[in-house]
């Protein structure tokens, strides 16, 4: 059941946003409705009694409004959304999400930077003749899928900011993606301008899966009848998907070829209608964008689908541009990796290929490098820098005033803290004290830092320990309070100490130690894969 707090504008409410306007106001959740119209605004007001405007600023400004819809036309996408996710709204953008594979990468990457939902509207994916579909699909009663072949036609209006192809196509593209739960690797396509210079009119393009399934995609709005069929062709069954009957939508075909005298057969047998639930595609899709943004759940088509859409309809373009020749699909790439349950502030800055999982919290202003990886319940406060290739174990807060060079290991649980005597009922804010831990640090589960200490390079902090005092590089401390017991190596095991060097049996490198300091004076030529050192080198 949606939650009726949930408060949604809708920016657009022309042939299709006036659809979204209705089921959200029928939803309970419409608080305002933006549009150039006066007119349209007026009818608005009078059938539904919500806020109008014609200014989208009063939207973006309004605390009060907890998501924004956007069926403006597909060139505003990009701009819209941005403007809305910057202002803290979660966002459900009509199809396409943009007309730019890299608007919608940039769209992603702020919706997952700042913990907000970003929808796409592919519609088809909410009806139930294609949920069906992909429940035939999964539980393999079609049998193996060989061919899939969609029609979407019509004489309909005529646009100029896209062509045919970004038009009609974006729905059957998600929708094939869908069901096979694979995107293609190569398409090419051919098309027709008739109207408008450069503006295809008409598109057929031939996918490729890595599955080797094949599908075709014919749109046109120069068509003399509307016709919307999707036809999926297995091995066991055939199906078809009429969205334009009344109640026969999804019918089945038990059709078999058989071989006689090394002669393909084909015997038909009688059509089998599915009795699908009386539900609206649309009514649908509102309700989950109302649930996603109740829970916090991804959406079905979330952002990284809608961007998936884009490369695939991006390599369209590119083929219609080589004359139909077959272009490869660019996969989707995204710089970091943050789960669902993350929530990513504005204005802290993430590095490639670090990952971010569950219910993990970074604050604004904070700096993460590249590859990463934090585990559940960690957080990361304002002003934190990170290096590169940090890792940091479940359950760990990172507070300000805190360092991490690169390379270093926080275990599960470990603490640092921020000042020396704190007190709930004093603020203590301006007695932050740094806390550096230098490059290749490693810090055991459940150790404490206490603030205003530096951990050197290579140092290890054994699990359990409290550190009160600046640690050397290479230093092995252990108990409480932390007190050192020996050296460790760079691959981190303990180094076997004689009169005049300190020598890791693992790798080999070899260190001088004088003046209780420890630095590398032959390296190994080859790191080998470091032994776990024993219990008892850790001991107290």
């Amino acid at each position: 059941m949606v939650k009726a707090n949930v408060r949604v504008a809708v920016i657009g409410a022309g042939a299709w946003g006036k659809n979204l306007v209705r089921n959200f106001a029928e939803l309970g959740a419409l608080r305002c409705v933006c549009d150039v119209s006066e007119q349209t605004l007026n009818q608005i007001q009078q059938k539904y009694g919500v806020r109008v405007t014609t200014n989208m600023d009063d939207v973006l400004r309004d605390a009060d409004i907890d998501a924004v819809v956007i069926a403006a036309p597909a060139a505003q996408h990009f701009e819209i959304a941005r403007k809305c996710l910057s202002r803290g709204k979660d966002v459900y953008v009509e199809k396409p999400l943009a007309l730019h594979v890299e608007e919608g990468e940039k769209l992603l990457a702020q919706a997952m930077a700042q913990g907000r939902i970003l929808m796409v509207g592919h519609i088809l994916q909410y009806h139930p003749a294609v949920r069906e579909l992909k429940r035939l699909v999964s539980q393999g009663e079609l049998g193996r899928i060989r061919y899939i072949y969609s029609s979407r036609l019509n004489i309909g209006k005529l646009r100029t900011e896209e062509n045919i192809l970004w038009s009609f196509a974006p729905h059957d593209i998600s929708a094939i993606s869908y069901l096979l739960d694979e995107v293609p690797t190569h398409v090419s396509a051919q098309g027709g301008t008739y109207i408008s210079a450069g503006i295809s009119d008409t598109t057929l393009t031939t996918f490729e899966f890595k599955s080797e399934v094949k599908a075709h995609i014919f749109v046109s709005w120069l068509h003399p009848f509307k016709e919307q069929k999707l036809t999926i062709v297995g091995d066991k069954k055939m199906a078809v998907f009429d969205d334009l009957e009344a109640e026969r939508k999804l019918v089945l075909y038990s059709h078999r070829i058989d071989w006689r005298d090394r002669v393909p057969v084909a015997h038909k047998s009688e059509a089998e209608f599915v009795l699908l639930p009386k539900e609206e595609p649309l009514r649908n899709e509102c309700e989950h964008f109302l649930h996603c943004v109740s829970t916090r759940e991804t959406p079905l088509t979330d952002g990284r689908n809608g961007v998936r859409v884009l490369q695939v309809l991006d390599a369209c373009e590119r083929s219609l541009q080589k004359s139909g020749n077959p272009v490869e699909v660019v996969p989707v790439r995204l710089g970091y990796f943050a789960h669902p349950s993350a929530v990513i502030d504005p204005g802290c800055e993430i590095g490639e290929g670090t990952k971010i999982w569950h219910f993990t919290h970074v604050m604004g202003d904070s700096q993460i490098g590249d590859n990463c990886n934090f585990g559940q319940n960690v957080v990361i406060s304002p002003g934190v820098k990170i290096g590169n290739n940090v890792k940091i174990q479940n359950n760990v807060s990172v507070y300000t005033g805190v360092e991490l060079e690169d390379n270093v290991f926080c275990g599960p649980s470990m603490v640092f803290t921020n000042v020396i005597n704190p007190r709930s009922h004093i603020v203590r804010k301006n007695e932050y004290r740094r806390t550096l831990v230098k490059e290749g640090a490693s810090i055991g589960a459940n150790a404490t830092i206490v603030c205003g200490v530096t951990l050197g390079r290579y140092s290890f902090v054994a699990a359990g320990a409290v550190v009160t005092h600046d640690v050397p590089d290479y230093a092995l401390v252990v108990g409480v309070p932390a007190e050192q017991k020996g050296w460790v190596c760079y691959c981190g095991v303990r180094l076997l100490e004689t009169e005049e060097l300190a020598a890791c049996p693992a790798c080999g490198r070899q260190y001088q130690i004088d003046d209780a300091k420890c630095h590398e004076v032959v390296a190994a030529p080859v790191i080998q894969p470091a032994q776990p050192a024993a219990a008892s080198d850790f001991a107290a």
